[in-house]
């Protein structure tokens, strides 16, 4: 039997209060643009209209990286996993005013969402970018990144599918890079040991660039799904 994965949440709630424009897309576009909670797995040419990579993002904030990435690459199809609402509707506001039709938001747990509505084999790459980095050591179970977490991904992801993460806490990084390294199910693009360069794809957010200013490393990491023939280690 699988393991059932999230006793822990690697998030809590700290709801801020909506403003009037995020009040008035979720009432006026999470119809067209949300995706409901659901244990049924999602039809992604149904909800686009089409056939194209389908790509994750996992916590995408307030959603400015995430609509930029959609209007850069409009031959993608994307879909945004977020926990908080004022970013759920921060972001549908941003879609409606770039009138993008290439991306779709899912508000809830990305964990979840995987385990019920992610076809298996169905993610052309997953982005979890800056997350939580729960930086004491009591809390570091509340990470994200765990090894379940990791075997989860890999069934969802198409093969040769990226995993790509950044943060800019550095022991995180390091945490990440162990932990992904010791998967054999994936491979470092990289190399083992090594971060990545900050692909053109990933924009350079406001938040990232003051950070950068102040000194801090941002630690892109880029792992490529390795095929079931490649991976001796049964998921």
């Amino acid at each position: 039997m699988e393991k059932q994965l999230r006793a822990i949440r690697s998030w809590v709630r700290r709801e801020g209060r909506l403003t009037e424009g995020q009040e008035n897309a979720l009432r006026n576009l999470w119809p067209t643009l949300g995706i409901t909670a659901s244990d049924q797995p999602i039809n992604a040419e149904k909800l686009f209209g089409r056939k194209a990579p389908l790509i994750l993002e996992i916590g995408f904030g307030n959603g400015l990286s995430l609509a930029a990435m959609a209007k850069a690459h409009p031959e993608n199809d994307y879909i945004g996993a977020e926990v908080y609402l004022p970013g759920v509707g921060s972001l549908l506001h941003r879609i409606q005013a770039a009138e993008l039709t290439n991306l779709r938001l899912f508000h809830g747990d990305a964990t979840d969402f995987l385990q019920q509505q992610i076809p298996d084999q169905s993610l052309h790459a997953v982005y979890l970018f800056f997350p939580d980095p729960w930086p004491k050591r009591k809390h570091h179970k509340r990470r994200i990144l765990q090894p379940s977490f990791i075997h989860l991904l890999w069934k969802k992801l198409a093969p040769d599918g990226i995993f790509h993460m950044a943060t800019d806490w550095e022991h995180y990084a390091r945490h990440m890079l162990k932990v992904m390294d010791a998967d054999s199910g994936y491979c470092n693009q990289a190399g083992a040991g090594h971060f990545s360069p900050r692909p053109e794809y990933r924009p350079l957010t406001k938040f990232e660039q003051r950070g950068v200013n102040l000194g801090h490393q941002v630690k892109d990491l880029i792992f490529v799904r390795k095929s079931p023939s490649s991976d001796s280690t049964e998921k």
